[in-house]
This record gives C-alpha cells, structure tokens and sequence, in this order.
C-alpha cells in the first residue's frame, strides 16, 4: 500500500516540482490549495490543472479569509512592485517585500498537518525555496524545521508515537533553472502552471518578482516560458 502525502500547491511552478517528486517517489498524493482572498486568484485553476495532470489521489482546495487580515499587496489593493530591484540593508539583508502574505506558510502548513493527520499521513510536500525567491522568512530552512519540530509536539499522532511527521523541502536549495530542469525531467508540463502575482486578462504581467524570477530560470536553461505573458 502506498504511503501517502499532503502536497501544498499554489499552481506555480515550484509547488508543481514539488507535486512530481513526491509522485515519483511513489507517495499517494493528496494536493491541497487555498483560497485566502489573493489578487492572482487565478492561480487555484492552475493548481486544479497540475493536480490533474500527476494523478493526486484528491485535490482539496480550502477557503480561509486572509484578505480581512490584510497587510500584503497580495490581499489588499496596494500595488504590486514591479521590476524591484531588491533592496539590501547595510548588512547586505534583503529587505522583505510587500507581496510577504503575514504568516501564510505557518496556516498553510497548520491546515496541511491537520488534514495529514485525518489522512494518517506523515509526509507533507512543500515548495519552499531560499535562492531564487523574493526574501520571504517563511521560506528559510530553520522555519521549516521548527514547523516539523512544533508538529511532532502538538498532533496526537505524534505524542502517541504512531509516526513522525516530516516536512519535505526539496527544492530548498535549488535555484530556479535547477528546478525547472527537475520538472522537466519528471515530465512536469510548465504551461498548466501560473507564477505572476498580478495577472492581467490576457496573461502574466512579467514585471513582478515572481514573473522575473521565473523568466530568469528558463533563460539560464536557453528556453521560452511556455506561459502567456503581457510583454
């Protein structure tokens, strides 16, 4: 019988390498979105479609109200930066941008465990990155092994001891051509997936982080993004 896993996944890119490994590493998939009031709503069709296409098991998507909290240009009207140039302190610390969505990761992992844990699953797949990504704390190493940590503590499966959850990063510390190199290898279709934080009706804006972070790893790889952009 396989095992099975919770797969976070937002639709972009990395949560869809993310997807695939875990596919191919032979966990029965259990993919699960969110719905938290974010501008680029459009990236739930998406994930819709990856989920699709790697055979999950069940694709869950939750509604959780993240535009009433507000504080990020992802759940607000503020503008969302384009062509940023990230901003470095005197410490060389990339300032955090705007697009930092208030402890997203912390309730998307939460929800993730609780449904792991009515799975009886003890692996949850995310596609959290700290190289090519736009300075997020909630995507660092030392965050996800607390979250692993905190979980093993707070779920009755983990204090009676029925098993230890596990938090799976593997494209932590890849940059983002390594990534999409990865997916392509496992057969990922990058055209089903959707990056941009601000899409217009015709396609991504290709001026946001996300959109030049993305552009920039198919051009180390000598290859077109097979997405719509507006440029």
């Amino acid at each position: 019988m396989p095992r099975k896993a919770v797969v976070l996944l937002s639709g972009g890119v990395d949560s869809t390498t993310a997807l695939a490994i875990a596919k191919r590493a032979g966990y029965e998939c259990y993919a699960i979105s969110y719905d938290y009031g974010q501008r680029h709503i459009t990236e739930l069709l998406s994930a819709g479609r990856v989920a699709e296409f790697h055979g999950a098991h069940r694709h869950m998507v939750m509604k959780i109200d993240m535009r009433s909290i507000g504080g990020s240009a992802l759940t607000s009207d503020m503008e969302v930066p384009k062509a940023r140039e990230q901003a470095v302190d005197a410490n060389g610390v990339c300032g955090i941008p705007i697009t930092y969505v208030p402890a997203r990761n912390t309730i998307f992992l939460s929800f993730a465990l609780a449904w792991a844990e009515v799975l009886e699953a003890y692996d949850i797949f995310i596609g959290a990155n700290s190289v090519d990504y736009s300075g997020y704390p909630d995507c660092r190493p030392e965050y996800l092994q607390s979250f692993q940590a905190m979980a093993n503590l707070a779920t009755k499966a983990g204090v009676e001891g029925r098993g230890t959850i596990k938090i799976h990063a593997p494209l932590i510390s890849m940059t983002k051509a390594q990534i999409i190199q990865t997916g392509i290898a496992l057969g990922v279709d990058y055209s089903l997936t959707s990056s941009c934080y601000d899409p217009g009706p015709t396609g991504a804006c290709g001026l946001c982080d996300s959109c030049v972070i993305r552009q920039r790893g198919f051009h180390e790889l000598g290859m077109k993004d097979p997405i719509k952009s507006l440029l």
